[in-house]
């Protein structure tokens, strides 16, 4: 009988050793809560306060809270959940089995929102980030000019950027993958906001032994029985091609298609067929840029972004650099 005595005394200890280390280790949880969690969820703010101090007015002190509003929480809360989560002990208060289980539970809720309000404080703070998805064909030097220019202005500030065809860019946007997209041609959908930032000028490009190229200035209609090299299929280039080349009267006969403006402009250096494309900023041998004189011979470049969301102040920032600017980048003005 003493033997099974002692070995009851013993277990006791032991759960009230472990019961003062969890105790201890709410009681530290407790006290750095961080203060935004208070105004968004305050009965499991103040739960989890009670909890870790084991006392209605050491809580409501922590809190800098009257004792009746932090009391009022904790049996609105035991109300919603529909059972008790504290034994009232004299004038302190201690966890029911009920109450520690789901004390773990709330403890890592509110870890999961003090993560999401930090990241939302970094987004909106100067500096913050700007996720930016752009055409491959603006990679290689308007985009690259445009984020220069604002890091002088900004240089914390962090830069996301995505390049995709235009409608991977518009899914992308609607997904919120990027905050802006640098696109052409503009797309007119509901609950996508348009910001045009330029007309770039579109020319024949055509290899430097071609018949055309000793020409200044050329129609569309003169390449009508020439191959074309295109832009695949879904880019918005190669419809602006397609409309182009209807406006002068012929259907395009595609020869080939790249993906990239720079894999293009090879396949016409290499005699395999012309191309109407934006200018290249780097210039290309073995070829000659001839500027179209057909009306709408150009594209316009803009910005676009959802409408429902509102910019962060960095975000807004660049959006101004970037249609006061444009016009260096892409060598004309956007259309009235």
């Amino acid at each position: 009988m003493e033997r099974k005595v002692s070995g009851d005394r013993m277990d006791r200890t032991d759960r009230m050793d472990r019961t003062e280390r969890i105790d201890r280790m709410e009681r530290a949880a407790a006290q750095h809560l961080p203060a935004p969690l208070l105004g968004m969820c305050p009965d499991l703010v103040r739960f989890v306060t009670v909890a870790g101090l084991e006392h209605l007015s050491a809580a409501a002190s922590e809190l800098g809270t009257p004792q009746s509003t932090v009391s009022r929480s904790v049996a609105r809360l035991e109300a919603a959940v529909g059972t008790p989560l504290f034994d009232r002990e004299g004038r302190g208060l201690r966890l029911t089995r009920q109450g520690r289980a789901f004390l773990a539970r709330v403890q890592r809720g509110l870890e999961e929102i003090a993560t999401g309000c930090e990241e939302l404080r970094l987004a909106t703070d100067m500096p913050g980030t700007v996720a930016l998805g752009f055409l491959p064909a603006l990679g290689s030097a308007p985009v690259p000019l445009l984020v220069s220019w604002f890091r002088d202005r900004h240089p914390q500030v962090r830069f996301q950027l995505v390049q995709d065809n235009a409608q991977g860019l518009l899914d992308r946007l609607r997904a919120g993958e990027v905050d802006l997209c640098l696109t052409s041609p503009l797309p007119d959908e509901p609950g996508i906001t348009t910001l045009p930032a330029a007309a770039e000028p579109l020319s024949l490009v055509v290899p430097a032994d071609h018949r055309l190229a000793g020409r200044g200035r050329v129609r569309l209609a003169e390449a009508e029985h020439e191959d074309f090299v295109m832009a695949a299929s879904g880019y918005g280039l190669r419809r602006l091609v397609n409309s182009l080349c209807a406006a002068a009267g012929f259907p395009p006969r595609v020869a080939f298609e790249g993906a990239e403006i720079a894999t293009i402009r090879g396949f016409v250096a290499a005699g395999l067929g012309v191309a109407v494309l934006p200018p290249s900023p780097v210039r290309v041998s073995g070829l000659v840029d001839l500027p179209l004189d057909d009306p709408g011979a150009s594209r316009t470049v803009g910005l676009t972004r959802v409408t429902a969301r509102n910019p962060t102040p960095v975000v807004s920032d660049f959006i101004d650099l970037v249609l006061s600017r444009a016009e260096e980048c892409f060598g004309g003005p956007a259309p009235a």
